[in-house]
């Protein structure tokens, strides 16, 4: 299975503080290297190059074993208003006053619906 995974901007990669390599990701969610393969094709995570080698995902994209609950809807319904991988991890962890915080804050702390609605209106 081939990944294609965006290459990021210095900007956007200094937004983002913890990161997590593919394998890492696997450990962390008990999974196969395929299967967290598989989770980055579905867009049910995110992940991106920085500079060399292969993807990588921002640490705070996991919950536990799992992957933090909003997530994938927010990633689907971006996808859908037109941004690219890149574009939508730059406006996840973008700081937005009036959330406070940034949008993937605002999904860990569990208003995952008020952020895919603010995605939503990105699209129209």
């Amino acid at each position: 299975m081939t990944l294609s995974v965006a290459q990021i901007d210095r900007e956007t990669d200094q937004l983002v503080h913890d990161w997590l390599t593919l394998p890492e990701v696997a450990k962390r969610l008990d999974l196969s290297l395929g299967r967290a393969k598989q989770l980055l094709k579905d867009h049910k995570l995110l992940g991106v190059r920085r500079g060399g080698g292969g993807p990588q995902v921002p640490a705070i994209f996991l919950d536990g074993k799992d992957v933090m609950k909003g997530l994938p809807g927010t990633l689907t319904v971006l996808l859908d208003a037109g941004y690219d991988d890149a574009e939508a991890l730059r406006w996840l962890f973008t700081p937005d006053e009036s959330l406070p915080g940034s949008p993937v804050e605002a999904i860990r702390a569990g208003r995952h619906t008020e952020v895919k609605r603010r995605a939503q209106a990105l699209g129209f």
